[in-house]
This record gives structure tokens, C-alpha cells and sequence, in this order.
């Protein structure tokens, strides 16, 4: 209870010199103990340890020891005094349930006061129950409303021996606490401490704060009880927009748990004072409006609780919304009346331009909302199904507009204004009727609001002719695009806002005539805009013309002007109208594209000339169709089939020579690559290996040699290489690979590829060792040995391609030429490479 708070209609009053030492806690080093509650000696017994509690029972109660000082003397003064009117206080609340029971006794048996209070007097002593909790009985008995469900609710869900008792605790409490809020219904900040100390207190609580809601979405602190006085002023007002705690329940319109005030969650008030402490936050409404929100602070974590628990927190909400709603009726159905504001606005709703309907809400006999009720509409109104206003006037909004019923509806929207006194607008909402059970869609402008106990609802469907025009307008924004009219009678001039725009000129600036335009334009655009006009005033016929405008800014824009004449019923020319459009990213991207078109082309040919000459070298060097080799004793045979696009040549190379020892070098190679680069490194490996064959070296020491010519004097070149010398006398071929695929061989029927021997392909390190091996041909075996380009596929390994060129070889016999022709045939390759293939066959 604030320093300032008195109790009207009570006996128990505070004296003055009592207010007086409640000034002095103002002091910032007086602070009052947080565990200073209601005595011990006036609580009941059931509300220590009632089973329905959301805590324990808080500790006894002591005024801390202070220092034998005039000043600690003086604030346990005021601690001594604060508790006897909080004793005096909850007294009188128990009081008032007492004093109501035996009226109600009184009124069903027809007795006196004293008679009332003698049958009470010996129920007492029947059942063993105290007076309070026979009063809360009596009265629950009697109103049926919704703190009796609350405590049926709870022995119902109980299910435990004890249920009646625990019950009857709930009763006692919440009736109590009724008790105070009616004895000070016009006081909020009497009403949140009677919660507190009759209800909330025994569940644990600490602190209670009533907020009222404000039509503008601002909170008021209406009432508190368990705060600093210094922290309640702080918290006296919250702006609209400001996250809260309480805004939390108000926005999602239900009760909100919190475990604790998180240092990031929403903050509240006493939120410091409480770092940890649980809270709960209910908003406080009767028939259907919200008026504020009840929030009830612990000092500990809060546990989970059950749904009876939350019941009794709403029931006390309800009671704290009848002392922040004096024009509530008693009565539900009265709402259902003309009331005096509902006239009013009537009356306001028939000024209006635009449709409009006065709702007013429909409450059910426990004062729940259930629909609103059409109370009139406007004669402007115009039904979205096209039905006369008399359908709807009279009628319930679900009735009428079923569809409205829909999640985040109409229905929903009015539903929460009414509740929270927010005004809702929006613009092109979608409202959808029903008429002979087919939905009918309208698009309108809609705005909400609640004046008193009724709703304004405006809408304003969007008929054809303004959604064109608002389409073009739009239109012509996105086209920058502006129109004008000139009336070559009158000198009258229309411009729309885009073409002041265009022209760079603000709107109250005089437009320009057609016939000074010349004088805006570049110079170069004179003589088609001299055209231009004499066809559109002189020949009297529509025109058009690409100019540069010069505005005033400095600044030249691309403008097409496209002109029609106007001509009277005498076919006298009376006006011009037309448009204009601005077309300088249209132009610029014109000429940026002009200028691609020509670098592409410059590349196009530049490429076309590299790809012909590096065809004419390797062509040079590798003719398609090379003579045979003719060596004692065998028989070599070369196919070379360059690529079938131009852009692909690539640094294919094969090579047969006769040394001077008689022995015969077999290469083949393929330099990584395409174009220019790849053709003259492969005419640098191929005849540096050539050269270097005449030293007489064996295939294995010839690599090495290369892939040091390659590594330090072909730059940025890599290549695949195998190498094989063949003695006729002896029939022995001796071979090493450089990262290419192994030769095959074919004998008797049967094709079969040598064994995989190491060897780095060339170029990658500076110096390399390679593996030679040895095989002894047999007459008529046939040796191959080719490029990737005749085996490799997109959609297969290297594996199955090379099965595939053995299962080909294997097919073939017969003459040399042939077998290779084949073989170039019936190759799978998909990769469009070039192709080289040497054959060997032994005489």
C-alpha cells in the first residue's frame, strides 16, 4: 500500500501523524523489507498450507531487529503501524463476506439479522468450519457465477480426500478478495492491494500491479501493491509500442506465463528489485472489451501450473475489470439497447462520405462476447454481394457475413478492436459474402474503431473505373511515361505529375507548348522535330520523334514524343494530346549493346584466325592421311583424324622414324589444351623427342630427357607421352608411358593391353625417373598405340572404353590398314578431340 493510499467507506483510517511517518520512507537509505506480509495472527488457518497454493507457505513474518536508534525506532513505528491497518483492513474483508452470507441467509429464510446470524453460528459448529468459509459456501451456493465454477472446478480436478477442503480454501480466498474489491470499487490502488493480501499473497505472490489500457495503446498504472513507492512512479505510464510484460497479455489476449524476467524478454515493472522472479499477466476484461491487464509478480522461479491455478488468476482479472469499467451493465442484454453513444454515432456515420456500419456487441447470459449486431447502416452503404442495406441492418455480422468468420477475418479484426480500443485500417483487404452459397470477393479500404460500447466499421469498395485509374497511374510511373493535353483554342495546358518530372520542372511551374520544344531539345534532333511538328499541326496527323532534352538541371534525357491531333465536328484542329516516354536506359543500353556486338565480333575473328593458323601447323606437321612406314621386318601403319570443330584443336601428336642403329621410335602424345598454345607446344615435344632419339637412348631415359624440355623450356605446358623402341632383328619392343594410356596388343584372336608401369606425366616436376619394360613380339602380332581421343567417353570410365577398343581390336584381322580404319569407325569417343592411332605389325 503507497504512503498516500487511503480506504473510503472503512472505519479503520490512518491518522496524520501515521502519513506523515510514511513520508519519511522516502529516504533512499529506508528501504521496507520485502517479507512484510499480512501477520501471522490474522491469517486463516487454510490459507497457510492450502493444497491449491502456488508456493509454500512464505516465513513467519518479524519487522527486522533495527539499531537502538531514534531513526530504527522510528521505522518500526511505522512497520507496527502499517500492519495493524493491514489487520484492520483484511478484518474488514472478511467482515463484508460474513455480513453478505447472512444476508443472503436472510433473504432465503425470511429471518431476522439475528436469527441469520445464530443458523450461521450453529453451522459453524455443525460442519467445524470457520465463519469465512461457511460465508463462502453460502455465497457461492447463492450466485453461480464464475467464482463458484472456479472453485467447483478446482474439487473436480483434484481427485484427492482432501478436495472439498482444498475447495473451500479457493472460495474463501477469492470471495475475500471480492469482498475488498467491492467495498473499494472506485479505488484500483485499494483494489490491487486487497488482491494481494486476501488472494494472490497465500498463492506466494509478492506484488500486484492493475494496468489500464489506453485507446492509443499506452498503459496506466491504475493500481499496485508489494512496490517501492519510487518504482511505481517510474512505471506510472507506458507509451504506446513499448514491449512489456502486460502488453504481451494484452496483444495476445490470453493469460502469459513467465518462469522469470529475462534479462533480454520484455521488461516490467520491478523487473530489478526481481531478477529471477516468476510472473503472470491476464488481461482484465468484462463483456468483451479488455480494460487492462492484471500482472502478479513471485519472487522465485515460477513452476508450470495447472489450469484450475490459471482459472482463479482470471477470475481475479474479471473482478479487477469491473473497477476499471463503471459503464459496464449489470445487466448482458443491455448492451443490446440503443444506447446514448450508439445514437451518436448513428448519427456520425450519416456525415461520413464513405459506407459505414455501427456494431454493437452480442453477449451471451455469463457476459461473453458471441457476435456483434448491425445496429445501422449508413445510407451510403454498399453491401461487397451488392444486396440492399436493408438485408444487413438489424443483422448479427456472422449472420450476415459468414465468411468473415475466418481465420484473421473481419470478424477477428472487430473482435479485437472492441477489446483492446485500437483502431485497425488497411488498405485493399479482401471481403468475401456469400450469396446463394457462392463466395463473391470485392476488394476494399477498410477502417475500424470503437467509440464507447459500439464499433465504427468503413469500408470503401473499390469500384472499376478507380481501380483503372490507379492502374494507370501506376503504369505510367513504371514506363515514365507523362501525358498532357493542349487546347489549341483556349492555350489551356494539362500535365500529369510524371511529365513535370520528366522535364524537371516542380508542378506549379507553367508547362511547355508543343510548339517551344525546339527550344529544350539538342540542336541535332531540329530537323526531325521540325517534322514532327509540321505533321501533327499542319498535316494533322499523329506523329512521333526521338529527341534529347535539356532541362534546366543540366541534365539530358532520351524522350520519345508521341502526339495525335484533336479536331472538332467542323474537322477544325482543336487540341493535341499525347505522351511522353523517357527511353535513355533504353538508348543506352542500345548503344552498350551496339558496342558488344562489335568487341564480339572483333573477338569472333581474332579467335577464328588463331584456331586457322594452329590448324595449318598441325596440319603442317601431322597430315590427315600420312604414307606408311616401311621397316625391315615390320610394317607401320599411322591414322591421325583431326577435330571436327575448329575451336578444338588440340596438341595430338604421333611420330615413327627409322635411327641411324636401324631400330624404329613409335610415339604418340597429347599436350593438355586447345588452340594456338597447345599446337606449338606439341610441335616443341614432338621434335625435341626426335631429336633426342638419335642419341640411341632407351625409351625410359628419352621421357626423362622430355619432361625436362617440357618442365623448363615449354612454359605452362603439361602432356601425356608414350615412347617405344622396336629392334626388327630381335622382335623386342622396349616401351615407357609418361601418364598415357598402355599400347595394346592383339595375338592369335585376342587383344590384350600391357601392364600399367609408373610414369609422372610430363612437365609437372623438374626431374622425373621413369619404368621400362620389355616384350618380345611374335610374327603377326599387331601393336597399337593411340591417343585418349579415340576411347574416351563423358558417360564412361577409362576402363570399359579401353575394354571396348580390345573387344574391337580383338574383331579385326586381316590387313593393317583395314584394322585401323575400323578402329576409327566404330570408336565410341563423344569428347570431338583429335584422334591419333599407330599400328605395328610384325612380318
Amino acid at each position: 500500500m503507497t504512503p498516500d493510499t487511503q480506504r473510503p467507506d472503512d472505519d479503520t483510517r490512518r491518522p496524520d501523524d501515521i502519513r506523515q511517518l510514511d513520508d519519511i520512507r522516502q529516504l533512499d537509505d529506508i528501504r521496507r523489507p520485502d517479507d512484510v506480509r499480512r501477520p501471522d495472527d490474522v491469517r486463516r488457518p487454510d490459507d497457510a498450507r492450502s493444497p491449491g497454493t502456488l508456493a509454500e507457505e512464505p516465513p513467519r513474518n518479524t519487522v527486522p531487529h533495527q539499531a537502538p536508534t531514534p531513526l530504527g525506532r522510528l521505522v518500526a513505528t511505522v512497520e507496527r503501524l502499517r500492519r495493524e491497518v493491514r489487520e484492520a483492513h483484511a478484518a474488514a474483508d472478511g467482515r463484508a463476506l460474513v455480513e453478505l452470507a447472512k444476508g443472503i441467509l436472510i433473504g432465503q429464510l425470511s429471518c431476522t439479522p439475528a436469527a441469520a446470524a445464530r443458523q450461521l453460528d450453529e453451522l459453524s459448529r455443525e460442519t467445524g468450519l470457520s465463519h469465512l468459509e461457511l460465508a463462502a459456501d453460502i455465497v457461492n451456493q447463492a450466485s453461480r457465477d464464475h467464482v463458484s465454477e472456479v472453485a467447483a472446478a478446482f474439487a473436480r480436478r483434484t481427485g484427492t480426500p482432501d478436495a472439498a477442503e482444498r475447495s473451500t480454501s479457493v472460495s474463501v480466498r477469492l470471495r475475500t478478495a471480492e469482498s475488498g474489491v467491492l467495498a473499494a470499487a472506485d479505488d484500483t490502488q485499494a483494489v490491487a492491494e486487497s488482491l494481494l493480501t486476501n488472494a494472490l499473497g497465500p498463492l506466494g505472490a509478492d506484488a500486484v500491479a492493475v494496468w489500464r489500457a489506453a485507446p492509443d495503446g499506452s498503459l496506466a498504472l491504475a493500481g499496485h501493491a508489494g512496490f517501492p513507492p519510487g518504482e511505481a512512479a517510474r512505471w506510472r505510464h507506458v507509451p504506446p509500442g513499448v514491449s512489456t510484460v502486460a502488453r504481451l497479455a494484452l496483444r495476445e489476449r490470453r493469460l502469459v506465463t513467465l518462469a522469470r524476467i529475462q534479462h533480454d524478454g520484455p521488461p516490467s515493472i520491478g523487473h530489478l528489485q526481481r531478477p529471477d522472479g516468476g510472473r503472470m499477466a491476464v488481461p482484465a476484461g468484462t463483456g468483451g472489451r479488455i480494460h487492462g491487464v492484471l500482472e502478479i509478480c513471485w519472487p522465485q522461479p515460477l513452476a508450470p501450473q495447472p489450469p484450475q491455478i490459471e482459472r482463479q488468476v482470471e477470475a481475479l482479472a474479471e473482478l479487477c475489470a469491473r473497477t476499471m469499467d463503471a459503464a459496464t451493465p449489470a445487466d448482458p442484454g443491455a448492451l443490446d439497447a440503443v444506447l446514448p453513444d450508439v445514437a451518436e454515432l448513428i448519427d456520425l456515420s450519416e456525415g461520413l462520405h464513405d459506407p459505414a456500419v455501427v456494431l454493437t456487441p452480442v453477449l451471451d447470459h455469463d457476459g461473453r462476447l458471441t457476435d456483434f449486431r448491425i445496429r445501422h447502416a449508413s445510407s451510403r452503404f454498399v453491401d461487397p454481394a451488392g444486396r440492399p442495406r436493408g438485408y444487413v441492418n438489424g443483422a448479427r455480422l456472422l449472420e450476415a457475413y459468414p465468411m468473415a468468420a475466418g481465420e484473421s477475418g473481419l470478424f477477428d479484426i472487430v473482435e479485437r478492436v472492441h477489446a483492446t480500443g485500437e483502431p485497425f485500417r488497411a488498405e485493399r483487404m479482401s471481403l468475401t459474402a456469400l450469396v446463394d452459397q457462392i463466395p463473391l470477393t470485392s476488394v476494399a479500404d477498410i477502417s475500424v474503431s470503437r467509440h464507447g460500447a459500439a464499433v465504427l466499421l468503413i469500408w470503401r469498395v473499390e469500384d472499376e473505373t478507380a481501380r483503372l485509374a490507379d492502374l494507370l497511374q501506376h503504369a505510367q510511373r513504371l514506363g515514365r511515361i507523362g501525358g498532357f493535353e493542349e487546347n489549341l483554342v483556349t492555350g489551356g495546358i494539362t500535365w500529369n505529375a510524371q511529365l513535370y518530372a520528366l522535364h524537371g520542372l516542380p508542378t506549379t511551374a507553367p508547362p511547355v507548348r508543343l510548339r517551344e520544344l525546339p527550344g529544350y531539345a539538342h540542336p541535332d534532333d531540329s530537323a526531325a522535330l521540325a517534322r514532327f511538328l509540321r505533321a501533327v499541326l499542319r498535316y494533322r496527323r499523329p506523329a512521333s520523334v526521338n529527341l534529347r532534352l535539356r532541362r534546366s538541371d543540366g541534365i539530358t534525357r532520351h524522350i520519345r514524343v508521341v502526339a495525335e491531333p484533336v479536331l472538332d465536328a467542323d474537322q477544325r484542329l482543336h487540341a493535341v494530346r499525347g505522351a511522353y516516354q523517357d527511353i535513355s536506359a533504353q538508348h543506352w543500353t542500345e548503344v552498350a549493346l551496339a558496342a558488344t556486338r562489335d568487341q564480339l565480333a572483333h573477338t569472333e575473328a581474332e579467335s577464328a584466325e588463331r584456331n586457322r593458323l594452329a590448324l595449318q601447323l598441325q596440319h603442317a606437321i601431322m597430315p590427315p592421311t600420312p604414307p606408311a612406314i616401311e621397316a625391315p621386318g615390320v610394317r607401320v601403319a599411322v591414322r591421325y583424324r583431326p577435330a571436327e570443330t575448329e575451336s578444338l584443336v588440340g596438341g595430338d601428336w604421333y611420330d615413327t622414324v627409322v635411327l641411324p642403329s636401324g631400330l624404329v621410335m613409335l610415339s604418340v602424345g597429347d599436350v593438355a589444351g586447345h588452340g594456338i598454345e597447345a599446337a606449338t607446344g606439341m610441335v616443341v615435344l614432338r621434335n625435341a623427342l626426335r631429336g633426342l632419339a638419335v642419341t640411341g637412348a632407351g625409351p625410359a631415359q628419352l621421357l626423362s630427357w622430355l619432361n625436362t624440355v617440357t618442365h623448363y623450356l615449354a612454359k605452362h605446358v603439361t602432356a601425356t607421352a608414350v615412347c617405344g623402341i622396336f629392334d626388327p632383328s630381335t622382335r623386342v619392343m622396349r616401351w615407357a608411358r609418361a601418364g598415357h594410356l598402355p599400347p595394346v596388343l592383339v595375338r592369335a584372336g585376342e587383344a590384350e593391353a600391357f601392364p600399367l608401369i609408373e610414369g609422372l606425366l610430363l612437365g609437372a616436376l623438374p626431374e622425373v625417373t621413369y619404368a621400362e619394360r620389355e616384350v618380345r613380339l611374335e610374327q603377326d602380332d599387331t601393336l597399337l598405340m593411340y591417343t585418349d581421343g579415340l576411347v574416351e567417353r563423358r558417360d564412361s570410365s577409362v576402363q570399359d572404353s579401353l575394354g571396348h577398343l580390345m573387344n574391337a581390336a580383338a574383331a579385326g584381322a586381316g590387313d593393317l590398314d583395314r584394322q585401323l580404319d575400323r578402329l576409327l569407325a566404330e570408336s565410341r569417343s563423344d569428347t570431338d578431340d583429335d584422334t591419333c592411332v599407330i599400328g605395328i605389325q610384325v612380318g
